[in-house]
């Protein structure tokens, strides 16, 4: 069960947040307030304080509200009036703020404020009824972070403490254990030891390099991609990284997006920007020539790198980068199209995840994110309720993500699990009733007449480099043979025993499989030992019997010793999972 639906759980984390906030009230009288809320496994709290925070401040709280819960404090419930409620606040400007948005709402008419011994917070609930009801040796707090109030840059920087909390300790220790592991994981310490990415502060911030190694499992991931998209109906396409001014002004991007856009260049007096999306280049595309209804749907593919302005503060590893690729794709069709084009669409995701080894899926909705949005309701309302069907119709679970949509239309998130248990976004499927109107994108209709197309954006892996940071965490760097960088490390016994290795790599070699032959002066098991650092799946050591019979001993990652067999003998045992490696036509 996710923790979200966890009633109790909730109650238990929500009313850890206002004892952390009554504990750094205890530490720091003149502290700023900002919001509490419970997130996934666990809870945080926003504070404007005099000094910033450091790890040791921590271990001092938690013990302010270990003595705070002993109390056994009752939680007490009031609704107060506007005014009240700016009196109780008078010397806490971050939920004055958030008073007058109530109040704004004419569905409001009272304040819900909770109570915890002299300790009063603005909040709607729910929470536990008694501190006695939580368990003192059950919660941790995690780390400490910067966060803008509101995510707005323009406005102040608050410090950030998170916190897990649990029912029992055993719960606690089991989360911090997978914690532990996720650390032990992390794609940033397993991408340096294996040299497969690194980036330069003399290049920029999240701007990647990728050696060999990485490289190679980029290329395996992207091949197999792009083979799976022709032989599924897309048409692959290649776009400029940067394009006019004029360009993103009718996309909407320069009015919607400029925050995190980079800066124009001045190219011949005009302004040019770096893409952050690929789309209006797929429509130009489209729009380079007469389509007619017979032509649709036309499906543009492309692996199109986009740069977006992140926050300094923001950016982590591959997860968080400044240049991405995403395997962008653009699906233009009819409207009576669409909806097949969005099951069709899904199928394909979920079938491309899956080569992956990824199996544990959710769907989210995401619908009208307010102010921002383009378009009118009753467009947003039949589009949502589209994506809605495709879910239904292809049996997935779904949640829905209020305000969550891009400001051109609704859209599907499909986020996965890995094998720690913790959710990666992926797929996004986005349905678009905006651009091809203000493209002015045509075809001619089986009257003769023009009419307006629909358009669906989607991007599978998301962003190359997020999936990768996933599968690195997902496998602990242990890839799938048919896309390990390396699938085979050949050790010789002895230098006499070369000559026999250095055929064996060609024969391999030429198998297509990617091979490394260690030839250097180092001892036998400290080649061996390398190789498993490495983590390449496959390690043949020849020796004198392998070379006078024309055989291998194989050791494998994943089973072990497996003896002394022949080449054949082997190919045969590994064609299975090279197999997957294949693309397969899934469309109906």
């Amino acid at each position: 069960m996710n923790n979200f639906d966890n009633e109790k759980l909730n109650r238990i984390r929500h009313t850890m947040a206002h004892v952390l906030a009554y504990a750094v009230k205890q530490i720091f009288d003149d502290v700023k307030f900002g919001i509490g809320p419970v997130i996934e496994d666990g809870f945080y709290y926003d504070f404007d304080l005099p000094r910033s925070l450091v790890p040791e401040d921590l271990n001092l709280v938690e013990e302010k509200m270990k003595d705070i819960i002993k109390k056994g404090y009752q939680v007490q419930h009031e609704t107060v009036s506007f005014d009240e409620a700016r009196r109780i606040f008078s010397n806490q400007p971050y939920k004055l703020e958030l008073i007058d948005e109530l109040e704004q709402n004419e569905e409001n008419t009272t304040v819900s404020i909770y109570k915890i011994g002299d300790f009063v917070d603005l909040c709607k609930g729910l929470h536990v009824s008694s501190l006695d009801e939580l368990n003192p040796k059950a919660f941790k707090l995690m780390n400490i972070s910067g966060a803008y109030w509101k995510g707005d840059a323009e406005n102040p920087m608050l410090q950030r403490i998170y916190g897990t909390a649990w029912e029992s300790v055993d719960e606690l220790k089991a989360y911090i254990l997978k914690i532990e592991e996720a650390s032990k994981r992390d794609h940033r310490t397993i991408g340096a030891k294996l040299d497969l990415f690194s980036s330069s502060p003399k290049i920029g911030q999240g701007l990647i390099l990728w050696h060999p190694k990485g490289a190679m499992v980029r290329f395996l991931l992207e091949r197999f991609s792009q083979t799976a998209h022709i032989l599924n109906g897309y048409n692959w396409v290649y776009t400029p990284h940067i394009g006019r001014g004029e360009l993103w002004e009718i996309s909407g991007h320069l009015q919607y997006y400029r925050d995190t856009m980079y800066s124009p260049i001045e190219v011949d007096i005009e302004q040019y920007y770096l893409k952050p999306m690929n789309c209006p280049f797929h429509i130009m595309i489209y729009n380079s020539s007469l389509r007619s209804y017979k032509d649709l749907p036309i499906r543009y593919a492309e692996f199109g790198t986009v740069y977006r302005y992140e926050l300094s503060g923001t950016l982590q590893g591959l997860t968080r980068v400044r240049g991405l690729t995403q395997d962008d794709a653009h699906i233009i069709c009819t409207p009576e199209q669409v909806h097949t084009e969005i099951i069709n669409v899904l199928k394909f995701s979920l079938y491309i995840l899956k080569s992956f080894g990824l199996e544990d899926f959710k769907a989210y909705i995401a619908t009208k994110p307010g102010k921002k949005a383009i378009g009118d309701d009753k467009d947003w309302e039949i589009a949502t309720e589209s994506l809605k069907n495709a879910v239904r119709e292809m049996g997935l679970e779904y949640e829905i993500d209020e305000g969550g949509g891009a400001f051109y239309g609704p859209k599907i998130d499909i986020k996965l699990k890995d094998a720690l248990g913790r959710e990666w976004q992926c797929s996004t499927i986005q349905y678009d009733f905006n651009l091809p109107k203000r493209f002015n994108m045509t075809y001619i209709g089986p009257d003769g007449e023009k009419h307006t197309p629909m358009m669906v954006h989607r991007a599978l892996f998301g962003a190359v480099e997020r999936f990768f940071a996933m599968l690195i965490e997902h496998y602990n760097g242990d890839f799938p043979l048919w896309y390990a960088p390396v699938q085979i490390g050949i050790v010789p016994v002895g230098s006499i025993h070369y000559e026999y290795c250095r055929e064996l790599s060609k024969k391999l070699k030429t198998l297509g499989l990617r091979v490394n032959l260690d030839l250097s002066d180092d001892k036998m098991r400290a080649k061996i030992r390398k190789m498993e650092m490495e983590r390449i799946p496959l390690i043949l050591v020849i020796g004198d019997r392998e070379a006078r019979e024309g055989g291998i001993s194989v050791r494998s990652r994943k089973e072990g010793d497996l003896g002394f067999m022949t080449l054949n003998e082997l190919l045969d045992r590994i064609k299975p999972e090279l197999d997957k490696g294949i693309p397969q036509y899934i469309m109906d």
